[in-house]
């Protein structure tokens, strides 16, 4: 017995020398992995969808901070933009929602996008109907998380979603 403990032993002392070439694999697989991270994308493609039910198919977008975003709405639905007209407007922390949305619905002529919370806002788009896409371009924020609505009037309550920054 043992002489049987002394030879796995012995044999478990070899494999760790041996797996001591291993770690420069392991150390190059690091520094690649660092290197990726380091080269993250600076920007990033987002898209979200719309359609005539008042509903947005994602209730989560995601960037990185100060990564330059392109985000994208496309309209699903049939509706003009007259009658279910959608947008996607990412807000800054502690807006109320409510508030912003009431003062919406007298912004027919922007979009609306009322004049006076336009430093509550991050970014935009326009206001689109069915069939129809829409892009804006902004740069990400400092991390936290921002909600994102659509301000078309009576919209806002059911078409939200965050917007995480890392």
């Amino acid at each position: 017995m043992k002489i049987s403990s002394y030879v796995v032993f012995a044999a478990a002392i070899g494999l760790l020398s041996c797996g001591g070439g291993e770690s420069e694999p392991a150390t190059a697989a690091s520094e690649t992995q660092e290197t990726a991270a380091a080269s993250a994308p600076e920007s990033v493609a987002l898209e979200i969808s719309s359609n005539d039910m008042m509903q947005f198919d994602k209730k989560e977008l995601k960037a990185k901070a100060g990564q330059k975003v392109t985000l994208t709405l496309h309209h699903t639905g049939k509706a003009s933009k007259e009658v279910m007209g959608h947008n996607v407007v990412i807000l800054k922390p502690d807006v109320n929602i409510p508030d912003f949305g009431m003062k919406a619905v007298d912004a027919k002529d922007n979009d609306y996008i009322p004049a006076s919370e336009e430093a509550n806002i991050i970014a935009h788009t326009k206001i689109i109907g069915g069939g129809e896409s829409t892009s804006v371009e902004f740069t990400a924020p400092e991390p936290g998380i921002y909600i994102f609505i659509c301000s078309f009037p009576g919209h806002f309550a059911a078409m939200q979603g965050t917007f995480i920054v890392e």
